[in-house]
């Protein structure tokens, strides 16, 4: 049995891993990753999943796009130096309906396409705009912050109360938009500006994205402003395209760890976090025993609670906060190759459309059906779909000529009634994807050569996403800033000292932002001269 000798183990090397990692190595701090998988990335990596005569067909496995990655993570890392180019969508989305269709994109997109199915809601459009950009402008500054633990001490009460001063000093429309998101749904909000159904589900999209829900139940307006914070190459709001896939950002990632002399450790699974006196001290792999004062945990809030740590060593509330920790966000993931493009029904005729997202969900109550038939059956009869072709863009992921998608599916539980299970309904699933797809675009199902298929099993097998959920854990009221995962520990720190958590299940939550993992390396940086 070997020892090696760390001043920081990061556990995980996903995104927030990584950014973790970074910041402590840039302080000087002596730093290694152990990853179980053979690549870093988490569930931001490229892989190739089809092959034919033409040659290789490659695409984002899991998380698909750039929007919430934070700039100020960009530039400290340096990440356009490490081989990270992202290219804009020419359109945001395209949303395929019954006797037309609506598109949302930049430089006055949106609001043309607005004004072309109403002219009530094409002037009401400023109203929500500004509405939005208040309480983004608000959320956007503590994003990169670390929120106060409750009940903690004089550094907690200080975090306290400048929160307290930013919304203190916002006007009181402002307060009262903030009230409205993280109490109301997304249809209550959407309601009290447009009138047009397909106006409503050109925004309502982004409210059940990762959201196993209604968006009319009460929180999905918050999940619908989490998706709106985020902007690509300088412009809020906007969508990219990582050139190479979602693996292009963590491989920069990466190269920039190892300049500052980071270890990464792939194919390397923990067995356990070692624990003494109430202190963590190491971590235990099938060879090896990594000793550090500092171990941040990238990995699910559950996984490391529940199955790499001693559950005698944690206080029984925590353990039963964390038992009880909520995680489904009802995500189907696809990949296909393609051996054209498709053409959607009703489509417009002088706009790239192909480019952007293209949403099968053209109302808010198609929305609703599709939770409630999810909640019943496992799945749903309509499901909620958006596709991207990042090959328009990006001609590396496929031969040329030929094409890759991606297919986003919404409404999918991972767990299924009478006695089903993923493993054998997956394909029938993905065949009913694809057929739900057809009524859309005739012939897509002609096109399609090879097909990945992650289930919410296998997104929780392959990525260690519990209960599939790719934000590791629901966005909901109960479970976000200083109570996530738990209240009293929403500072990153658990409750064993020395030992941090830096992934998705804390502050600010689910996405490819990296704020997690900057932010927790701010806090043991803060933390560091009392534990060594």
């Amino acid at each position: 049995m070997g020892t090696k000798n760390y001043d920081v183990v990061i556990v995980g090397a996903g995104h927030n891993g990584l950014v973790c990692a970074f910041y402590l190595a840039r302080k000087g701090l002596k730093v290694c990753m152990l990853e179980r998988s053979a690549i870093v990335g988490g569930a931001a990596i490229t892989e190739e999943f089809y092959r034919n005569d033409d040659g290789g067909f490659r695409n984002s496995v899991a998380s698909y796009t750039v929007s919430l990655l934070q700039p100020k993570i960009i530039e400290d890392m340096e990440l356009h130096r490490h081989g990270l180019t992202v290219v804009l969508r020419e359109v945001n989305n395209f949303l395929p309906l019954e006797d037309g269709y609506i598109l949302g994109g930049r430089k006055g997109l949106t609001l043309r396409e607005i004004k072309r199915h109403s002219a009530k809601d094409a002037l009401a459009y400023g109203a929500y705009e500004k509405t939005l950009d208040g309480v983004v402008k608000y959320f956007k500054e503590m994003l990169l912050v670390v929120p106060p633990n409750t009940g903690g001490g004089i550094a907690d009460l200080y975090a306290l109360m400048k929160t307290g001063n930013r919304l203190r000093n916002a006007p009181l429309e402002t307060k009262r938009n903030i009230l409205d998101f993280f109490t109301k749904s997304a249809k209550d909000i959407l309601d009290q500006y447009f009138e047009n159904d397909a106006v409503k589900a050109l925004f309502g999209f982004d409210g059940v994205v990762g959201h196993f829900a209604s968006p009319e139940e009460p929180g999905s307006a918050y999940v619908l402003l989490h998706h709106v914070f985020g902007e690509a190459c300088g412009e809020s709001g906007a969508w990219g395209h990582a050139m190479g896939g979602m693996g292009a950002i963590t491989q920069a990632m990466k190269s920039a760890c190892e300049e500052k002399g980071v270890d990464i450790f792939t194919q390397m699974s923990v067995e356990k976090i070692c624990i003494e006196k109430g202190r963590a001290v190491g971590v235990q792999t099938a060879d090896t025993l990594f000793k550090a004062p500092i171990i941040s945990s990238n990995v699910h809030q559950k996984i490391l609670y529940e199955n790499l740590i001693e559950p005698d060593v944690l206080p029984t509330n925590f353990r039963a906060r964390i038992k009880n920790y909520k995680s489904h966000s009802g995500t189907f993931r696809m990949n296909v190759a393609l051996d054209g493009l498709p053409n959607f029904l009703n489509a417009p005729k002088d706009e790239p459309y192909l480019t952007g997202g293209i949403i099968i969900a053209p109302s808010l109550a198609y929305m609703d059906e599709a939770w409630m038939s999810a909640r019943t059956k496992g799945w749903s009869d309509k499901p909620i779909i958006e596709i991207l072709i990042p090959s328009l863009v990006d001609d590396s992921l496929a031969p040329k000529g030929r094409h890759v998608a991606s297919l986003f599916c919404q409404q999918f539980s991972y767990d299924l009634p009478n006695g089903m299970t993923w493993d054998g309904e997956r394909e029938g699933v993905a065949d009913h994807i694809l057929d739900t797809v057809e009524k859309y675009a005739p012939g897509f199902k002609t096109l399609v050569l090879g097909r990945q298929i992650l289930s919410p099993l296998d997104l929780e097998r392959k990525f260690g996403l519990v209960r599939g959920d790719i934000f590791h854990g629901v966005m909901s009221v109960d479970q976000l800033y200083s109570a996530r995962p738990v209240l009293g520990h929403g500072s990153y720190r658990s409750p064993i000292k020395g030992l941090y958590m830096c992934g998705s299940g804390t502050h600010p939550g689910g996405g490819v932002t990296g704020a997690p993992g900057h932010n927790a390396a701010h806090a043991i940086l803060q933390d560091r001269k009392r534990y060594i």
